[in-house]
């Protein structure tokens, strides 16, 4: 009806009333309230989540009209908590909230793009070639050609192509590859399989099965903490966050739980309504400061120091002044620090601690046949020695004394171990403790050096020992080195020890108080109320802890500061208690389902994996510009004559002694291998190791400039890698990518360095090493516009995937509310048309193939056994080559080319052959495979007739969760039995109950289902108990996959003493030495500044998903913003809004300045993740377009984080290895002059330099 003829009938609109008239009736036209209503109409409702590594993991209503997602509201239905605890609803975040507007936003990638120039070489190449795979051989063999379309890399350029010819082109290539150079150039980058377990899977096995390269992510993340596999023998294990709620103390130290843990901040605010107080740690103040009692700021970079000094007040009042029955009982049966320690003679006259004093170190072994050298000793109540059992020695090859009974490992008698010497000791030595305290980083000292003497002498009591050569030798236990090493006075006139908290005595309160600026007085307060609540609660003291405290290179030491304190208070394994780490969304909770399906295991084991922090230092050639050499990292105790001065060599020695992988492995095709040992007479091993001892084989890492060693083929999917986490960008870029970059420095050649010693040099590194980029999205990011091909991906809300969380304990499935859109298909479907293509386009040149791979020395593996009394190299000679003992295991693995896709779409027969299992033990699955056959049907001809299908994401979905204890009962008791044989300890009472429970994945779409209790994990799942890390341990007397079998606080690993890290020391942030040599080099007339360079997670997106956002954009400041202080930004001219630039040797980044009082002086932040995609103006220093936060970080791997081979110092993926820290950097900070969106547009202007307005 006409709402102008309303306007005429305005008086008689006016009805009956009612209500003794205080309503009436209006006669008007009510037609408009349609609109509304049809706004929030729809068809139909389906369950999923977003795959964005948040951690969230929440599950999302998504509503559906028309075929056409239309919007998102959070679901409410997961199961219910116990009475006492509060539900886990509403769970969600803004920026989830927005996720629909990605699907049909300009930014969507709708079809399958190619880079113009790329396309026009291939389509001439095939023109000219009948053979697909010599028409690109032709392309990459002719460097004019490869050099015009890598040369475009991130300029642009692309055009629309089709599925047909980018799977041919992609196939070809893959195909070119392998033969010609090997298998191990095709590298592939994924992180974080949980958020979207099915979709990494997907390319993982493709990968796999071809015998590519999967590449780390958690390292390369930075979210491993090295502490934790040092500590515990585990990657990460953390409570969910529903057990907040049950801690009576919470220390969020580093962790800005309301931004970045949104769905789980209810906890920890509903957690203070019973009296639970909560204390922040953070250098700015950040959001949780705000709901905290207490906020301590310590300066950026020194929270170890704050740590030791709490450790320092709480081993002092709780294990020295008044010993804590509670605590004593605690580290007496669960931590090493009864263990006894060699201790050496030192030329200076005093001693070292040594490794730690081991069962065949003694006479007749202490009776111990079965690995004596990695069996710890300790004194009992007897004064006798005794190697009690669950050290990792009673781990392998023998059963049923791996377990913490304490219980001597012979004769099984009750014994209660001495913690100390002191009441018992054979005379007092003098120990040397190395310091760093008084390193200052860089001229100006930004950190707060202390100056002490770089060797610290204490005095401890120890025994002198009759060792098994007739030698005698001085032992002390490791809790009276940790005591010394925290400067506890205890009586004997330690000159180097605090005799209260005022002197300044390393790392007494008031020395912290210089480092970290926060009062003594604070440190002793919060210390002692934490040690007060853990002592009365048993435990219910707990330290949540952010990713931005393990980006420091020296993170471990802030970690072990964290975890010391936890330990010395017997918090960790109780409910309510323990080291709450999250970063990315890190919890495969079914990932020994998972993996079988990921890597291809069911049809050919092992797999190639590799470190990505090792293999992008080293093919990106950041190496080349490294500024931080060995000596200043080593102890002042160490013997420096046995290190090269270059972090790449020791890298290298690493790779090639079987501590870390290698990709490409070896300097030759490994396809070739096995031909050349037949016309040799040798198996393809045995020629391996010939050859590699003779040297006309060698490592592809000791020659990374050699053509025949780069990485030549790089799929990326559910990453922006160069977007968000490719430190040292500009390297990339420069190197891998051969495309323009803004490196500022001059590598080692250009500024007359030290070489490397183990690494060949060339003047002139190879550059555009990559001949092909894929990247699969679903938007266009930043790795996209870097790549040659781009494959438009479903969204979350377009494909069928599962998701789990460390934050809560369910599983639950994305779903595909709508068909994919335009011309997307999901990660399952891609990566199997690409194994089509390439089993097709493998006739003629690839058939049954030997390929020889080599695997490191892994943990949960009898080889973690390896070398247990010290580091021998075999390429020096002082040791044989003997693979998986001194060198990496040598594999030779059997490829089926042709059949790959056959084998894709189908679980091989290993499944039943071998069976399945995880870190360590391991079972039978023929049930399960039978049961798959039954459910997923099977192959009816060719290669894989009669196996499982697994043709959908679905199937592969069914896949796992059959395959996992975590959401399989049958599986579950079986795994507790494997676990039970080893620890002679019944542990099947665990999942006993959930025997006949069976998740598939229409359950979860129905609603999300709590998993079931496993031994791959260290807490449980139960009705009683939240899950909490290391319960198992606690409460079952599990041992910890470490040494002695308990919580490690000593490392006594060569690398880790000669690095002065084998117990907790202060070390300040290394000086990187990129921001002076560009100081003052480029003015444009405003002031310069160098700053500390931080990358915290912002508040608009989840890591780069979201930048691009105009929902997300429009909340925030709509393009990259950097905080600085008011002080600093004051100094520089700088006002709030400004275009500023960050630059230093490694590259530049424009960005707005966001001035702020809660940012102090000398540090400033940009945000993870803001790409160069929106909003950016062009460099003054690089006269290219912006940067991004990576523009300006280059990675330095510490050395000690590349041991291996040493119980829980051994390989594993994810678990341990080379960290890419970035928080140690500097950038010069200025105001621009001129903004140049470099657009010819003709919005340039001018913010004007100091010296105009001078003028």
């Amino acid at each position: 009806m006409s709402k102008f003829l309303d306007r005429f009938r305005y008086f008689k609109q006016k009805g009956e009333t009612f209500a003794d008239g205080h309503g009436q009736e209006l006669n008007v036209n009510r037609d408009w309230e349609d609109g509304y209503r049809s706004r929030w109409q729809h068809d139909k409702i389906v369950r999923s989540t977003h795959g964005v590594n948040c951690t969230g993991s929440c599950s999302w209503k998504i509503y559906v009209k028309n075929g056409l997602v239309t919007w998102e509201t959070q679901q409410t239905d997961y199961p219910r908590t116990r009475p006492d605890l509060p539900n886990h609803e509403p769970r969600g975040c803004p920026r989830g909230a927005s996720y629909s507007w990605y699907l049909y936003s300009a930014n969507r990638v709708k079809y399958p793009m190619m880079r113009k120039r790329l396309m026009k070489l291939w389509r001439e190449a095939k023109a000219l070639h009948s053979d697909p795979v010599d028409a690109w051989g032709s392309i990459v063999s002719d460097s004019e050609k490869s050099k015009e379309y890598k040369q475009a890399r991130g300029r642009g350029g692309f055009v629309r192509s089709s599925w047909k010819e980018v799977n041919e082109l992609i196939a070809a290539s893959n195909v070119y590859t392998a033969k010609q150079y090997g298998p191990d150039r095709i590298i592939g980058f994924s992180p974080i399989p949980a958020m979207s377990m099915v979709s990494y899977a997907a390319g993982a096995r493709y990968l796999s099965l071809i015998g590519g390269v999967c590449l780390s992510f958690y390292d390369w993340y930075c979210d491993l903490p090295p502490a934790s596999p040092m500590t515990w023998g585990e990657q990460t294990d953390v409570p969910e966050s529903a057990d907040w709620y049950n801690s009576s103390y919470i220390i969020a130290w580093g962790s800005n739980v309301p931004q970045t843990r949104t769905p789980d901040a209810h906890f920890f605010t509903e957690v203070r309504y019973k009296g639970t107080k909560t204390v922040a740690v953070t250098p700015d103040y950040a959001e949780i400061a705000k709901l905290c009692d207490h906020w301590l700021n310590p300066k950026q970079g020194t929270d170890s120091a704050m740590a030791l000094a709490m450790g320092h007040v709480i081993l002092n009042e709780f294990h020295v002044q008044r010993q804590t029955e509670y605590f004593a009982d605690y580290v007496r049966t669960y931590t090493d620090m009864p263990m006894l320690v060699l201790l050496e003679q030192r030329a200076e006259g005093h001693y070292a601690a040594g490794r730690m004093l081991r069962a065949s170190d003694l006479v007749d072994g202490l009776g111990q046949e079965n690995n004596p050298e990695w069996k710890t000793v300790a004194i009992n109540q007897n004064g006798e020695l005794t190697a009690p059992q669950g050290s990792i020695g009673y781990r392998w090859g023998e059963k049923g004394k791996w377990n913490l009974e304490q219980r001597d490992g012979v004769s099984g008698e009750e014994v209660k171990l001495q913690l100390s010497l002191l009441d018992n000791y054979d005379e007092i030595a003098e120990v040397g403790f190395p310091y760093f305290g008084g390193i200052k980083t860089g001229e100006s000292d930004p950190f707060n050096s202390v100056e002490l003497k770089d060797v610290l002498l204490h005095k401890l009591p120890v025994k002198r020992l009759q060792l098994a050569d007739g030698s005698t030798a001085l032992v002390t236990s490791v809790y009276d080195l940790t005591l010394a090493n925290y400067g506890i006075e205890r009586g004997l006139n330690d000159e180097n020890c605090a005799q209260s908290y005022d002197d300044v005595k390393a790392y007494s309160p008031a020395w912290a108080e210089l480092v970290t600026g926060v009062s003594k007085e604070n440190i002793v307060r919060i210390a002692r109320e934490f040690a007060e609540n853990a002592e009365k609660t048993h435990g219910r003291s707990m330290i949540i802890v952010g990713a931005g405290v393990n980006h420091w290179y020296h993170m471990d030491m802030t970690y072990r500061g964290l975890i010391n304190m936890l330990i010395f208070c017997g918090c960790v394994g109780q409910s309510g208690g323990g080291w709450a780490h999250y970063v990315g969304q890190e919890k495969l909770r079914p990932q020994t389902g998972w993996t079988p399906l990921a890597f291809g295991l069911d049809w050919q084991r092992p797999p190639r994996h590799m470190n990505s922090t090792s293999f992008f230092y080293n093919h990106s050639s950041q190496w080349r510009y490294e500024t931080v050499g060995t000596e200043e990292l080593l102890s002042p105790m160490a013997d420096k004559s046995r290190f090269s001065t270059s972090l790449i060599d020791l890298n290298v020695r690493a790779e090639r002694m079987g501590w870390l992988p290698s990709a490409p492995q070896l300097g030759t095709n490994p396809l070739h291998i096995a031909e050349q040992a037949r016309a040799a007479g040798l198996s393809p091993v045995d020629y391996t190791v010939k050859s590699l001892k003779e040297g006309s084989i060698r490592f592809a890492a000791e020659q990374p400039d050699d053509e025949k060693n780069f990485p030549r083929n790089l799929f990326v999917w559910r990453s922006n890698l160069l977007g968000s986490s490719g430190k040292g960008h500009e390297y990339m870029l420069k190197y891998l990518l051969g495309t323009e970059h803004g490196i500022q420095g001059q590598d080692l050649g250009q500024q007359g360095g030290v070489k490397p010693e183990d690494v060949e040099w060339k003047d002139n590194a190879g550059e555009g090493k990559l001949d092909l980029v894929v990247t699969l999205d679903f938007r266009m990011s930043s790795t996209c516009l870097y790549s040659d091909i781009v494959l438009p991906t479903a969204t979350w809300y377009e494909k069928d995937d599962m998701n789990t969380s460390d934050m809560h304990p369910f599983i639950h499935p994305l779903s595909a509310a709508v068909d994919p859109a335009w011309e997307s298909k999901s990660d399952w479907e891609i990566y199997k048309g690409i194994a089509d293509a390439f089993s097709r386009m493998c006739d003629g040149h690839l058939g049954k193939e030997t390929d020889i791979v080599t695997l490191p020395i892994q943990h949960d593996s009898a080889a973690e056994l390896a070398q247990p009394f010290g580091v021998k190299d075999w390429k020096k000679g002082e040791c044989d080559l003997i693979p998986g003992k001194t060198a990496p295991h040598i594999i030779a693995v059997e490829r089926d080319y042709p059949n790959t896709y056959a084998r894709f779409t189908s679980l091989g027969p290993l499944m039943d052959t071998l069976g399945n299992g995880g870190k360590g033990i391991s079972w039978n699955t023929q049930t399960e495979v039978d049961f798959l056959k039954q459910l997923n049907y099977t192959q009816p001809d060719g290669a894989a007739a009669g196996r499982p299908k697994i043709e959908t994401a679905i199937d592969a979905a069914e896949v796992i969760l059959s395959l996992a204890p975590e959401t399989n009962g049958q599986v579950a008791v079986k795994a507790w039995q494997a676990l039970s044989n080893i620890t002679g300890r019944d542990h099947t009472h665990l999942a006993l109950n959930k025997e006949d429970e069976k998740i598939r994945f229409r359950d979860i779409q129905a609603q999300p289902r709590k998993i079931i209790s496993s031994p791959t994990w260290s807490g449980l799942e139960d009705e009683h108990v939240s899950y909490n890390a290391c319960y198992t341990n606690v409460h079952e007397l599990i041992p910890w996959r470490t040494l002695s079998g308990r919580q490690q606080l000593y490392q006594d690993h060569e690398w880790m003493r000669a690095f002065g890290e084998s117990l907790l020391v202060y070390r300040p942030p290394i000086d990187t030495r990129a921001a002076a040599p560009v100081m003052g080099k480029s003015p444009n007339g405003n002031k310069e500044k160098a700053l500390n360079f931080l990358t915290p997670h912002q508040k608009w997106g989840i890591h780069s998903t979201y930048s691009d956002n105009l929902l997300m954009l429009t909340l925030g400041r709509g393009g990259p913003i950097v905080w600085l202080s008011e002080d600093d930004a004051k100094e520089l001219g700088i006002e709030d809004n400004d275009w500023i630039e960050a630059f230093n040797a490694n590259g530049a980044l424009t960005a707005r300045a966001v001035v702020s009082q809660r940012i102090p002086a000398g540090m400033t932040m940009m945000y993870h993740a803001q790409e160069r995609i929106v909003n950016i103006p062009g460099s003054e220093i690089t006269s290219q377009r912006g940067g991004i936060h990576n523009s300006v970080t280059r990675i330095s791997p510490k050395p000690t984080h590349m041991i291996g081979g040493y119980a829980q110092l051994a390989y594993g993926f994810n678990y341990y290895g080379t960290v890419g820290s970035n928080r140690d950097e500097f950038v010069v900070v200025r105001k621009m002059n001129r903004i140049d969106w470099l657009d010819e547009e003709g919005n340039d202007y001018s913010q004007g330099s100091q010296q105009e307005k001078a003028k």
